[in-house]
């Protein structure tokens, strides 16, 4: 049997495959990070200025890990959430304190999250950083994986590994190299971002509003401004992206309302395509699949990117029990556990954004009266609300090791 060069070989370095690396370095497995951008926060397009709803979950896994300590100062928490349509009188409220936590997320920006995994990766033992290099080939073989990988002196090296994950984004090359399938659904819309400041406080309430144009939301962040996500069908984007400051703050207006008073500043735009990934398979014989990769969601409650940590703290965990029983870590019956784990709140989430985003663009009547009255039923219900707080927050069914505190270690 060939000798492989790594234990586990992680194909993207983005802040999930990061995170991952983290999670394992404790196992004393030999571990490669192979990412096609310089890991530096001002070079790697997975560290930029979008800002991501982390979920109380996401929190716990980043505090095991002993990132939170450099998040904690800028993130800002999320104590309240408000639910609405705009022309309808019903709304729905989550409050920290009913759940019984701090908070119910925090909002960051992509950047400072990437900032405080670049400082944490060259500190770990068992890591080995390969980049900038980029993934040619792969072919599984019955005791390897086998990864043609191309540095950026065009120096090619080829490397062998008992278990690859594939962490590298909703285009996955390792997906596309295995021939394994994957759905995707364009919503023929795109998600403009912007910093704004609004008149009045935000109070750390985050805002989820539902309009005929698509949603709009608002997430709290330091010196009272708002991260805003205004959901934009394709053929209006290169409008509303040629508004002066003043125009796009009027348009947010427009569709938001007068909860927080006139907008009264804006920082730079940005607009990305929304679509719908779900990858066929999450594991084969030698590969795990992870993050977008695996699922790309609506941005519609912020649960993207928090489905795809709670992923590396699932796998992380399968990963740990294997090694630490003397299996091949890069076994199906082993990868079988992390997809049957993983499997339900996959399915879940993706069902449930899927879902909320066709519900509310349902212009026909007795819809929009049916979904009036479900906000006002949900806000009426405390122990739906306390089941839909603790999924979106990542606590509900079986919770990993990372998530309650534990640390995975040899």
């Amino acid at each position: 049997m060939v000798q492989p060069d790594y234990d586990l070989l992680i194909i993207g370095g983005g802040l999930v495959g990061a995170s991952l690396a983290c999670a394992l370095d404790g196992l004393n497995l030999r571990i490669g990070l192979v990412e096609a951008a310089p890991l530096a926060v001002s070079e790697h397009p997975s560290y930029d200025d979008r800002i991501l709803a982390l979920a109380q979950g996401t929190r716990r896994i980043f505090q095991t890990l002993g990132l939170w300590e450099m998040l904690a100062e800028t993130a800002t928490p999320i104590r309240h959430i408000h639910i609405s349509e705009r022309g309808s009188p019903g709304f729905a409220h989550l409050d920290c304190c009913d759940e019984g936590v701090e908070a119910l997320g925090y909002v960051a920006e992509a950047r400072q999250i990437g900032a405080a995994l670049l400082t944490k990766l060259p500190a770990l033992r068992h890591v080995e950083l390969l980049c900038p290099a980029r993934l040619e080939t792969v072919a599984i073989e019955p005791d390897t994986v086998c990864a043609t990988v191309r540095f950026s002196g065009e120096q090619t090296v080829e490397l062998r590994t008992r278990l690859l994950v594939a962490a590298d984004g909703a285009q996955s090359p390792v997906r596309q190299q295995l021939g394994i399938a994957a759905l995707r659904w364009e919503y023929g819309q795109q998600a403009v971002i912007a910093n704004v400041t609004p008149a009045l406080p935000h109070r750390n309430v985050a805002y989820e509003r539902f309009t005929p144009d698509g949603p709009i939301a608002l997430l709290p962040m330091s010196e009272n401004r708002c991260a805003v996500v205004c959901t934009v069908n394709d053929a209006d984007v290169p409008a509303v992206m040629a508004l002066d400051d003043a125009g796009f703050l009027a348009l947010l207006h427009q569709r938001f309302g007068d909860r927080l008073g006139p907008f009264q500043r804006t920082g730079q735009r940005q607009a990305y395509p929304l679509f719908l990934l779900k990858s066929r398979e999450h594991a084969r014989q030698r590969v795990a699949i992870i993050g977008n990769a695996a699922h790309t969601l609506h941005p519609i409650a912020g649960q993207g990117f928090n489905l795809g940590i709670r992923d590396v703290a699932a796998l992380a965990e399968v990963i740990a029990d294997a090694h630490h029983a003397n299996e091949d870590i890069g076994d199906l019956k082993a990868l079988n556990r992390y997809a049957g784990w993983r499997r339900w709140d996959q399915q879940q989430t993706i069902a449930f954004t899927d879902a909320l985003h066709r519900v509310f663009i349902n212009p026909l009547p007795p819809v929009r009266a049916a979904r009036n009255l479900g906000l006002l039923a949900f806000d009426l219900l405390p122990p739906i609300k306390h089941w839909f707080a603790r999924q979106t927050m990542g606590l509900d069914g079986r919770v990993p090791k990372l998530v309650r505190g534990l640390a995975l270690t040899a």
